[in-house]
């Protein structure tokens, strides 16, 4: 139904309220000690409700003020509208897990979600089975664009861009760590500079490049890598790992579960490489979403008890 502003020209909220309080309390000074308003303040508003609705609303009887058959239905159809505006204004809405139904678009990486969701949708659903968790592939790098146009309402990233309108809270400082496939080869853990540069490399990167801050590193030091494959995917480096002599290097949350899935090797990088951090980003817009803010603390609470 589309309101008709017009209708609304003569309508002053305080009016309505003083009319409520009025129908209760059948007394004008009684109404206004409630209304915390002097007696010739809720007289004067009276005189405007009986002008506005053409009623003399309530008629004097010995010491009280008796509603009209108007005024009864006014009361009648009014309360439950006054009632359910005070919830709207003043109630912020309560978020119940278990019964609560939403649907939250998250974005990230194929890595973070393979290094996060295995453990948090089975504990998600536990908890509250009506949420439903809406991935969709995003980098870092269009991150803050897509939840600034709503096509996210959170994203889990390792962007550090800021903007006046973003939210942006730690979930973990993370390194980067180093895989290979012992079939494919026979190096000892922790590697050296020179035999990490002196191996062929698989890099993802989001943006085409063929080098990164690893090659910066590395020059500085007069060591130089091969990279021979690029690709967006971290989700490729496992299968290309089992069946090339090649090295990957990767968060450290995918370490443990791909080296028991693929059997693969692991050790740190032998360069000062410093930890990046994963975060989780949303607009300021969405502070007051009961569902997402749950969602939210439910994200941080899980990455804190994995360690």
């Amino acid at each position: 139904m589309t309101i008709k502003e017009s209708d609304f020209r003569k309508i002053d909220l305080n009016l309505l309220i003083a009319f409520a309080v009025l129908f209760r309390e059948q007394s004008v000074s009684l109404a206004a000690d409630k209304l915390h308003l002097g007696q010739p303040a809720v007289s004067g508003s009276l005189a405007r409700l009986r002008e506005m609705f053409d009623d003399p609303l309530f008629i004097r009887s010995g010491h009280r003020m008796q509603p009209t058959a108007r005024a009864t239905e006014l009361h009648t159809e009014l309360m439950p509208l006054l009632e359910q505006l005070q919830s709207a204004l003043f109630q912020q809405a309560e978020f119940h897990p278990a019964s609560a139904k939403a649907t939250i678009t998250l974005g990230m990486t194929d890595w973070v979600e393979m290094w996060l969701m295995p453990q948090l949708l089975p504990a998600l659903r536990a908890q509250a089975p009506g949420v439903r968790l809406n991935v969709v592939a995003s980098d870092p790098f269009t991150d803050a664009q897509r939840l600034e146009g709503g096509d996210l309402d959170m994203a889990i990233s390792v962007a550090n861009q800021s903007a006046r309108w973003m939210e942006r809270e730690l979930l973990t400082p993370m390194e980067f760590v180093t895989l290979w496939h012992p079939s494919q080869l026979q190096l000892a853990a922790p590697l050296s500079a020179e035999i990490y540069a002196a191996q062929q490399h698989v890099l993802v990167s989001y943006r085409e490049a063929t080098s990164s801050h690893i090659d910066t590193v590395l020059a500085r030091q007069n060591l130089k890598r091969e990279i021979n494959y690029t690709t967006p995917h971290f989700s490729a480096l496992p299968g290309l790992l089992s069946m090339m002599p090649i090295l990957a290097t990767v968060p450290q949350g995918l370490c443990e579960n791909w080296q028991k899935t693929w059997g693969l090797c692991c050790s740190p990088v032998p360069l000062d490489i410093a930890p990046f951090e994963v975060a989780l980003l949303w607009h300021q817009r969405h502070n007051s979403d009961a569902a997402l803010m749950w969602v939210r603390g439910f994200i941080k609470r899980m990455v804190s008890e994995r360690g």
